[in-house]
């Protein structure tokens, strides 16, 4: 038995589409409802916001997101955002937790539940868990006065935008204003929070965010690999060194390991003189060039290698030269 084709539906409710010009009209149409309902939403935000942030920052435990159909799928992604930005949480199905996995879910957590009309009966068994144990519950819901929006702690209500489905049916604005309301709570919870780049990182340490976020201590040269003279040395002895090291260029520091200045193949080029291998390191040297400290992000001393067509800088700490980063070393960790 084959499933009908419900794309050839006699349904009058759908007006007919005649052309391309028609199909982008009707695109159009929907951008426009649901950019107005954001614009709506983001006016309407006030002291539920609010509270609904002062709850989840206090939760020891976990935020424990939920919703049925197109409010699930919504759910599982404000899981994730709120979870890579520094708040502890993960999705419970509502069907699951009628089954065993309210278990998941302990004194310490807030329930965050959505759900369009507020009356979706998967989600009963789950309210009336936490409401039975004083969990707090946030709703998000298109109608205060529902079931979920009158047993939630904070109802954040939906303002009463149309779905953008011509027949009015089809999770369409409601889903877009429930995701974008779960953005603003993490990012605002983000910042309560204080969360940094470098937290970022920790969470997110693969793929492009991952290289985004790497360090010049996590990929410089360091120890041994270093090309550093002292000052008094010979250009002949300074070339076998800048030789053997690969770099091409050594770095000049003092008897107490403080960094002097820089030897590359330009400041070859411009002393060259049957002289140039008699002459002194300190004499041919670059002082005060361009360095870099091992905390910032490699991504930064790739553009500052590119915008001062170098390529090497030395890694600072206190003047001391802990380490060496070439731009190859960028381009091989895949930051470009």
């Amino acid at each position: 038995m084959t499933a009908p084709n419900m794309s050839k539906s006699n349904n009058n409710h759908c007006a007919e589409v005649k052309d391309d010009t028609d199909y982008l009209t009707s695109a159009r149409e929907v951008l426009k409802a649901e950019a107005t309902a954001l614009n709506d939403m983001e006016a309407s935000l006030g002291s539920a916001f609010l509270r609904a942030i002062d709850i989840i920052s206090k939760t020891k435990g976990r935020v424990i997101v939920s919703g049925m159909g197109k409010s699930g799928h919504i759910g599982h992604k404000i899981a994730a955002t709120l979870a890579s930005t520094g708040t502890p949480a993960f999705f419970v199905h509502p069907g699951e937790a009628s089954h065993g996995d309210l278990g998941m879910i302990t004194t310490a957590d807030t329930v965050f539940i959505l759900s369009n009309s507020g009356e979706t009966s998967e989600l009963s068994d789950l309210v009336a868990f936490a409401s039975r144990f004083s969990i707090p519950i946030i709703s998000v819901t298109s109608v205060k006065k529902s079931t979920l929006g009158e047993a939630a702690n904070v109802a954040l209500v939906l303002p009463n935008s149309p779905e953008a489905c011509p027949m009015g049916l089809a999770p369409t604005t409601s889903t877009t204003m429930m995701l974008a309301l779960g953005d603003a709570i993490a990012v605002s919870l983000l910042q309560r929070h204080q969360f940094s780049a470098a937290d970022f990182h920790t969470l997110h340490p693969g793929g492009n965010l991952g290289k985004k976020f790497l360090k010049v201590a996590d990929i410089m040269h360091s120890g041994d690999e270093l090309p550093l003279i002292p000052p008094d040395i010979t250009m002949a002895e300074a070339l076998l060194v800048m030789t053997a090291k690969r770099f091409g260029c050594v770095g000049i520091i003092d008897e107490n390991g403080f960094f002097l200045g820089i030897i590359t193949d330009g400041d070859l080029r411009r002393h060259m003189d049957p002289k140039l291998l008699a002459e002194r390191a300190k004499d041919v040297m670059t002082k005060s060039p361009t360095t870099i400290s091992p905390n910032v992000l490699a991504v930064e001393a790739l553009s500052i290698m590119n915008t001062r067509s170098i390529t090497n800088l030395f890694v600072l700490d206190s003047n001391i030269p802990i380490g060496i980063i070439h731009i190859h070393d960028c381009l091989r960790a895949g930051i470009a």
